[in-house]
């Protein structure tokens, strides 16, 4: 017989991309029969050069030689003129590869253990299970906090009258009342189409035959153990959980044969956990009057820092372009900061800076997978969210892991924060002897334990992998062939 395969069918933004193929790659480690791995690759819309990530991550797995993972490209198709928002305009451009996926699926000669797809495709469900039988599985690189939320949304959007905004706390099973300006990016905003979007892909979530999360289980017990009881979702079955994480593509550090990069070096001249790192994720920016904020708060701060600044996208794109710090800082301040402070105004190597000694603390957007990469570490943040679930994710870093310091962040005013504000976070992080920033350092630690052990042998992420594998091995069935 064939040896069975998993179908991964991931969105092309890196974020998404890289996570389902580093946990594809965990799966065929720790099956206890063979298997391989089939990643659908749907060409993207437009950014070319967030594409050509793609393309050259795909040529160097390809080049790595590893025949148990193998890339089927699906022909373009045109993208929906008609939707309200990212989220659903991912989901309709998804839609329309309905077919080919499932000719790609229906050509394979083998078994098919299950098709796993992102959270933008659970209308690739019928395709998969209703259409070729074949088990469909579905892939968060979120908490499971927002987990919770997502399978939340159907039954919390019945019990509040449409007329009715958000406005006071929202119960999440599993987690403290969440405020109504925590809400993610589209789920905050009752109006506005994309809120139908969360809540129809809350409600085919359930359809899934496991959801497979980016997260441990020591990090969020509460929340698995309010998903599991069926507290988020009434009245429906709760699919089963399968966490997995952190999954994070390890990238081997600079070899004595290699030239460290410019901030690990200027690191290396920095005492043991005395510097602040601000980064803010692949599409982080800011304009000149924000970043003169930051600036005068990590000045007066008085401690060490590594700041990440880039600048506003070009007119049409939506990537940040290298920050030009002549016209982004404030004047002097550079001499001023010198010798504590350093300004990188391009990408930076975030998984090797978090894993410095001299790092003690992290500013972050909170993108999940940000957040992984920190606690693995066991760095505490201070959240500064600037979209789509990072509130709801900041909210969660302080009120239910206690893993970060809250900054006070101005939604309304284009997550805008305050010289002042900024000062007091780091201040709150960094200095040595404050209850508070112990007991955050403290907790940080716990979860990069936690987080270690999880993926060691016999370690709750570990035997979670070996649960998905001995389920979806079991169910492997012939397209179309149930």
């Amino acid at each position: 017989m064939a040896t069975p395969t998993i179908v991964l069918v991931p969105v092309w933004g890196i974020g998404h991309f890289v996570p389902m193929l580093e946990a594809g790659k965990r799966m065929l480690a720790r099956s206890p029969h063979p298997l391989t791995i089939t990643v659908l690759v749907m060409p993207e819309p437009a950014e070319a050069k967030r594409a050509s990530e793609i393309a050259e991550h795909i040529r160097q797995e390809e080049a790595s030689g590893l025949a148990a993972i193998r890339f089927l490209h699906l022909p373009a198709v045109d993208p929906p003129t008609d939707h309200s928002g990212i989220e659903e305009f991912i989901s309709r451009y998804v839609q329309r590869y309905a077919p080919h996926v499932r000719s790609a699926i229906a050509g394979l000669t083998c078994p098919v253990a299950g098709v796993v797809v992102d959270i933008f495709c659970t209308t690739l469900f019928d395709a998969a299970a209703h259409e070729l039988g074949v088990p469909a599985y579905l892939y968060l690189i979120t908490s499971a906090a927002m987990c919770a939320l997502l399978l939340r949304s159907p039954s919390l959007d019945a019990e509040v009258p449409v007329e009715v905004e958000f406005e006071e706390d929202v119960d999440v099973p599993g987690l403290p009342p969440v405020p109504a300006s925590c809400l993610p990016t589209g789920l905050e905003n009752r109006k506005i189409p994309t809120y139908k979007w969360f809540v129809y892909n809350g409600r085919r979530y359930t359809e899934a035959r496991g959801v497979i999360l980016n997260t441990v289980a020591e990090l969020e017990p509460r929340v698995l153990d309010a998903i599991a009881d069926g507290r988020c979702t009434p009245g429906t079955r709760a699919p089963p959980v399968y966490t997995i994480g952190p999954v994070i593509p390890f990238t081997p550090s600079s070899s004595d044969g290699e030239k460290a990069h410019e901030c690990v070096r200027w690191l290396d001249t920095q005492p043991r956990c005395s510097v602040v790192f601000l980064c803010f994720g692949g599409q982080g920016s800011f304009a000149a009057p924000q970043a003169h904020e930051i600036a005068h708060g990590l000045e007066r701060s008085g401690h060490r820092f590594l700041w990440v600044l880039r600048g506003k996208p070009e007119p049409g794109t939506k990537l940040p372009r290298d920050g030009n710090l002549a016209e982004l800082l404030p004047v002097g301040f550079l001499e001023k900061t010198k010798g504590r402070g350093m300004v990188w105004p391009s990408r930076a190597p975030q998984k090797e800076i978090l894993a410095h000694a001299a790092v003690g603390g992290f500013v972050t957007h909170a993108g999940w997978n940000s957040v992984l990469e920190s606690l693995w570490h066991g760095v505490p943040m201070v959240p500064w969210p600037l979209g789509a679930e990072q509130h709801y994710n900041a909210f969660t870093l302080v009120a239910a892991m206690g893993v970060a310091v809250p900054l006070e962040v101005d939604r309304k005013r284009g997550n805008s924060v305050e010289a002042a504000e900024l000062e007091r976070a780091v201040k709150a992080l960094m200095d040595d002897g404050g209850e508070h920033a112990g007991k955050v350092r403290e907790r940080a630690v716990e979860m990069k334990d936690a987080c270690r052990k999880a993926v060691e042998e016999g370690g709750s992420s570990n035997l979670a992998l070996q649960r998905l594998c001995e389920a979806m091995l079991d169910g492997a069935v012939l397209p179309g062939k149930q």
